[in-house]
């Protein structure tokens, strides 16, 4: 491999910026579950802003989660275009932590509701242990569901 290549570390760490949410995944009680976070990255780790009243960040605390994201729903609806589909994933250990001002003000706006109830913001930080990346190249457009 040439010595300017990124690794997939470092392309996943890149291609994560470039969107603001993703799914983190842990089991809980024995069964999986998948939620969304809002996520931004410093110094290599992965930080995310989910909601306290789900619960879920307590069977994150200390536990291997997988974080997700990709650029799907970014695609193009034009007729017979054509994009690049990526999808990254990190696992790591997930560890509670208290957001520095200026890592607040990266998190931007909190939601002001999840499913109704006033959002409570709690924060996970994860260093990466293994990261993947996958592209799908000469994707089509996304068409309507009911398209013909």
């Amino acid at each position: 491999m040439p010595i300017d290549t990124p690794t997939d570390d470092a392309r996943a760490i890149d291609l994560i910026r470039e969107v603001r949410y993703g799914r983190i995944s842990v089991s809980m009680r024995a069964l999986p579950f998948v939620t969304v976070a809002r996520h931004i990255v410093v110094d290599g780790q992965v930080l995310l802003r989910m909601h306290r009243g789900y619960g879920y960040h307590r069977a994150c605390e200390g536990c291997v989660v997988a974080y997700g994201a990709d650029n799907i729903d970014s695609l193009g609806s034009a007729e017979g275009s054509t994009g690049d589909v990526w999808s990254v994933q990190f696992v790591g250990t997930a560890r509670l932590f208290v957001p520095c001002a200026a890592e607040l003000a990266r998190f931007g706006p909190t939601p002001q509701t999840a499913d109704g109830d006033p959002y409570d913001p709690v924060y996970l930080r994860i260093e990466p242990q293994f990261c993947t990346v996958h592209r799908l190249d000469g994707v089509p457009a996304r068409l309507s569901a009911h398209a013909v």
